[in-house]
């Protein structure tokens, strides 16, 4: 029997932060020390939630068994002016590239950040504050006061986790193009390969070495026409392209309309998103090893002498003009993060004010 897991990659929760602990109505009474006075302590203040970005997790599964997530409720305030324990925090797992989103409820949607740095913390739900013990309302006219204030309700909001892959290089393509073929080459990741078409139903990562550090490359599922509709494996795995160096467009040599599907691609890519279009790339014929496809590339390549992307004509296979290819890719990649390195970064800024009291 065959056990598929599907990945995760968008879930709608609720997180809402403690309740602070009631204020303390308390008074001092000792046998030597008459009229002591009102001593209650004031509530500890409520947990909040708290996401953090880990690289331990792959998707957003392990938050699929529960809706609400809440943090701990602040204890009540004690005598001798003892302020109760504060609300244990709840600390949230999420895979680093998650992107947090509050609901509404309408189509207006207000971004929160966006964790891709491993560690990254993000508030979501702060908790309630904790009530005033009645030592806080004595007065010289009012030196014995029976009043304390309850806790206050912690935060609460609904917020949209969606994860898109930090990648250095995507390798996208039409059906039996070969991508799982090339991946499987480059590096240690064992994709499914078969003779039909779309057998990655998931993203799927290996890791190649590059001359200063290792770059994570990954295979998405085949791009169709209507993919940005929704349409075969939709667009639930484009969004992984957004965050990636360098897309690497594996063509079937094969195919007798090899320049419509490269075309399909660049269509089906702008309409997800635009800046999709401006990212670098480069093109790669697939299956040169096939008699038939040898003997069209002086043709191809004269389809193809327009692009402005490097093209390389390879076979996934026999491993044919493969090191060509990842090292060209591995010196762009690098290239381009020195760039990225050299230049400041701006960080988005959270604005949260803070409700008047």
């Amino acid at each position: 029997m065959l056990v598929y897991m599907i990945m995760i990659y968008r879930k709608d929760i609720i997180v809402r932060g403690g309740t602070g602990g009631d204020g303390c109505v308390s008074f001092r009474r000792e046998k030597y020390i008459p009229l002591g006075g009102p001593d209650g302590g004031d509530g500890g203040g409520g947990g909040s939630v708290i996401l953090v970005a880990s690289t331990e997790l792959a998707d957003l599964g392990s938050l699929t068994r529960h809706k609400e997530f809440v943090a701990g409720h602040g204890e009540r305030g004690h005598g001798w002016r003892k302020r109760g324990k504060k609300g244990k925090d709840l600390r949230i797992l999420v895979p680093v590239g998650t992107t947090v989103v509050t609901d509404t409820g309408t189509d207006r949607e207000t971004a929160l950040a966006d964790l891709s740095t491993p560690g990254q913390e993000l508030l979501v739900a702060s908790g309630g504050q904790g009530g005033l013990g009645n030592s806080r309302f004595a007065t010289p006219v009012n030196q014995a006061p029976e009043t304390a204030t309850p806790g206050q309700p912690g935060e609460e909001r609904c917020i949209v986790l969606e994860l898109k892959m930090v990648t250095d290089i995507c390798i996208v393509g039409p059906p039996n193009a070969g991508r799982s073929t090339l991946l499987a080459r480059v590096s240690r990741a064992r994709p499914e390969v078969a003779d039909y078409p779309i057998t990655t139903r998931e993203p799927i990562l290996g890791v190649i070495r590059g001359k200063r550090n290792d770059l994570v490359i990954a295979e998405l599922p085949a791009i169709v026409a209507g993919a940005h509709l929704g349409r075969g494996l939709g667009n639930s795995f484009l969004r992984h392209a957004e965050r990636t160096w360098l897309l690497i467009f594996l063509l079937d040599g094969s195919s007798p309309t090899l320049v419509d599907d490269l075309r399909q691609l660049e269509y089906e890519l702008g309409l997800y998103q635009s800046d999709l279009t401006h990212k670098p790339r480069i093109v790669a014929v697939n299956k040169v090893d096939l008699p038939e496809v040898e003997a069209l590339i002086p043709q191809i390549k004269e389809e193809l002498n327009e692009l402005e992307a490097p093209v390389f004509y390879i076979s996934a296979v026999s491993g044919r003009g493969v090191l060509e290819l990842v090292t060209m890719a591995t010196g762009m990649v690098e290239q381009a993060s020195e760039a990225d390195e050299a230049e400041p970064r701006n960080h988005m800024a959270i604005f949260r004010p803070k409700p008047r009291r």
